[in-house]
């Protein structure tokens, strides 16, 4: 199975503040890998090569530890950035197998036009999915076209690759259409879209 990055390690034996910002100065990342009742190792990471790894959501990395003579697979768990330059601060890494299944949070991806007159209001932007470690989607689409107000898409009415399952309860609504109006703002929480008539030609 193929990563989506592999990424070379250096093991660290400093720890606290002081060490981690001597670790970010020489242009690394302070990482660290754990799971599956392993003791956690402490790590620096590549900086340009895992900020440009963890472009994508969910990434399978392959981990060259050094030391060690098989690479580790691994998920981001927890990414912190500097809240000004969003330069990566800290990596925590789940150790993960090729033939395991994994809960991840997956984005939602609306897609197509409700009908005139309506506008879509998503509920959630993302949701916790478990699947395979070798097929994680990258997103998950919700095809609105002609959808009228009323209407409703929950869990259950999702189309999931075979091995995916959604982790909630399937009657959770995700998304709902409803009639525009120009004088009400969406609630809070909610993105909405509202749906124009085409253009007479």
């Amino acid at each position: 199975m193929a990563a989506d990055a592999t990424l070379s390690a250096t093991v660290r034996d400093e720890f606290g503040k002081g060490a981690s910002r001597r670790t970010r100065r020489a242009h690394l990342v302070p990482a660290v890998l754990y799971g599956h009742g392993m003791d956690p190792i402490h790590l620096a990471l590549p900086g340009h090569a895992t900020m440009l790894a963890l472009r994508l959501d969910n990434a399978l990395l392959e981990i060259n530890v050094e030391g060690e003579s098989k690479a580790r697979l691994a998920l981001a768990k927890q990414i912190q950035r500097d809240p000004i330059r969003g330069d990566l601060i800290h990596v925590d890494l789940q150790a993960v197998n090729a033939d395991e299944k994994v809960v991840v949070e997956i984005a939602l991806q609306i897609i197509g036009d409700s009908a005139p007159d309506t506008t879509v209001a998503v509920d959630q932007n993302s949701i916790s999915i478990e699947a395979p470690v070798s097929d994680i989607p990258e997103e998950i689409q919700i095809d609105v076209e002609g959808l009228e107000a009323g209407a409703q898409i929950q869990a259950k009415d999702l189309k999931l690759a075979s091995g995916v399952t959604y982790v909630g309860d399937p009657e959770d609504v995700l998304v709902s259409v409803n009639h525009a109006n120009a004088n009400e703002v969406p609630e809070s929480g909610a993105a909405a879209v509202e749906a124009t008539e085409p253009a007479a030609e």
